[in-house]
């Protein structure tokens, strides 16, 4: 069966994922016609289940406790802190089992979910916050913190902490009734749901707004994605298949990849999710093997650190379907070793966005195999086309800017008319990335048009992590620039001039950088220039030329 036969089978009239013409803000688009009015239809599915739901370390949590738990926290937030339809609530902690409930608890009350990246350092708090304006943060003991450093001025709620907490913080289990059921809220499906901070090219994040019919429909969408895969590729009946499907997640939950697909998914699916407290390609092995896990979905970093993890060969991981993910590209290596490797697993890649929910072109199975430089096709509610500067489409098999069209797109960024005026064209939205399509409709991405590097699926993006450097006292000049790296796909990196009569020590400078960025955003290669940096005639600095040096000194 092609590519294309099985799109029309499974998004035909009549099916779960059957495809109508509609509109959203007044332009055409396809939508799923069966999509469920508001996120909260998706936790009453669930709320049939009375299975074990979250395995995180040495805990296990059913379905039945994690939406009470979820049920708690909504009537708190409405009936203590008064958060009303369409009020900001963020999350700044960890992946804990608490993070799910907290955030199914938001979007169920009609307020909008802020999850704010774990990583982020005392200032870049400071200024989410600020912006998003949530009327209550969520948090654990680390975020607090710092959240208490920056000076936020919000209510404060904090799980997994003891003793006495500054500043007029409270814990979580003291504002919890001891029973109750989740506020009845109305909420439509063009309803503001999350706001996802992305980074921005102005060297401050961007919050992406999305409604609740787009996670809703990035949800659908890989959904049909995974049926169509099934019908061409059936698995044969196998009496030692796990009983349940299982989700590893190793992605932070305030990524798209985690919340979307892997979480949510997960509730949609009737999955178990087995979450670690932090990062080990060992631990990793241990819950695989333990938990039966059929889906892993991380950076392909994280495939690669299973592979050459010492207790790989150890580990049973013939529970294994899929292993695979997004939030960068897959060397056609790792994809080999993936297929040579997993007894059953497959290789997988999607390349999505926040804009888009992390929904868009998928590759995996044998089609990856056989094409491991694409990062595959969408199933029809995404369109794609492919421009060249001025916007005007070109024909199959050229390259040009990468444009997406679907329900899955955000409405646009919190506070930024112009950024999303700059990005959502006609209902059409502007990815940013360069690359290709061929006549199969397979996805080819060559290169980015903004300045960004993509370094083990975190954005970073060269003007904010300029800026940093810029405010040490004894830098003049500097390009921060990306270089290929085989376990992270990217690094950082870049050429630093000194001011005159001074002198720059690389590890003085990387703590100076991690003390005020992620530590992510932090250079991992450091030369330090003798002279001015090569700029066009214009006085752009030329950093395909430091980056070409660069990487020929690796």
């Amino acid at each position: 069966m092609t590519f294309a036969e099985a799109c029309e089978a499974v998004c035909a009239p009549g099916t779960l994922f059957e495809i109508a013409d509609s509109e959203i803000d007044g332009n055409p688009v396809k939508v799923f016609a069966n999509c469920p009015p508001n996120i909260s239809a998706l936790f009453a599915l669930a709320a049939a289940r009375e299975d074990v739901f979250i395995v995180y370390e040495d805990e296990r949590w059913t379905m039945p406790e994690v939406l009470g738990m979820a049920a708690r926290i909504g009537t708190a937030l409405v009936e203590t802190y008064g958060v009303s339809k369409g009020d900001r609530v963020a999350i700044a902690m960890r992946n804990y089992p608490e993070w799910i409930a907290s955030f199914v608890a938001i979007v169920s009350v009609g307020a909008v979910a802020v999850p704010l990246n774990a990583w982020w350092q005392t200032d870049e708090f400071a200024f989410a916050v600020e912006d998003a304006d949530p009327v209550v943060v969520i948090a654990d003991a680390e975020r607090l913190i710092k959240l208490q450093e920056a000076a936020v001025d919000k209510q404060l709620i904090v799980v997994r902490s003891e003793g006495e907490l500054a500043g007029g913080a409270v814990h979580l289990n003291d504002v919890l009734p001891a029973e109750a059921t989740m506020p009845v809220v109305d909420i439509g499906p063009d309803d503001n749901a999350t706001i996802l901070y992305t980074s921005g090219t102005t060297g401050r994040p961007k919050g992406a707004i999305s409604s609740q019919r787009a996670v809703l429909s990035a949800l659908l969408a890989f959904a049909a994605r995974a049926q169509v895969a099934a019908l061409r590729e059936p698995e044969e009946p196998d009496a030692s298949d796990a009983a349940q499907t299982a989700f590893m997640l190793c992605v932070p939950l305030f990524h798209v990849t985690g919340l979307i697909p892997v979480m949510l998914g997960s509730f949609v699916g009737g999955a178990k999710l087995v979450m670690t407290h932090k990062w080990d390609p060992d631990r990793a092995l241990e819950l695989i093997e333990a938990e039966k896990v059929t889906h892993f979905v991380g950076v392909p970093t994280m495939s690669w650190d299973l592979l050459e993890a010492p207790t790989f060969a150890e580990r049973d991981t013939s529970s294994l379907r899929s292993v695979g993910g997004g939030g960068a590209p897959m060397p056609p290596e790792l994809v080999k070793r993936i297929d040579d490797n997993f007894a059953k697993g497959k290789p997988g890649l999607g390349y999505g966005m926040t804009e888009t929910n992390a929904y868009g072109p998928q590759n995996t199975g044998s089609d990856f195999v056989a094409n491991p430089t694409s990062t595959g096709r969408p199933v029809p509610v995404m369109e794609m086309r492919i421009t060249d500067a001025d916007g005007n489409v070109l024909p199959i098999g050229e390259t040009g800017e990468i444009w997406f069209k679907s329900p899955t797109l955000i409405k646009g960024y919190w506070n930024r008319p112009d950024a999303t005026a700059e990005t959502l064209v006609d209902g059409w939205l502007r990815s940013g990335d360069i690359g290709r399509l061929d006549e199969d409709g397979y996805v080819y991405v060559s290169d980015r048009a903004k300045d960004m590097v993509l370094r083990g699926g975190e954005n970073i993006y060269c003007a904010e992590v300029e800026a940093a450097i810029y405010e040490h006292p004894a830098v003049y000049e500097v390009a921060v620039y990306g270089v290929p790296d085989e376990r992270l796909g990217e690094a950082l990196a870049c050429h630093v001039l000194p001011k005159d009569g001074q002198n720059i020590d690389v590890g003085e400078l990387q703590k100076f950088v991690g003390a005020r960025l992620a530590s992510f955003k932090v250079p991992t290669y450091v030369t330090v220039a003798a002279a001015s940096l090569p700029r066009n005639a214009s006085g752009k600095i030329l950093k395909r030329e430091l980056r070409d040096e660069a990487a020929a000194n690796l």
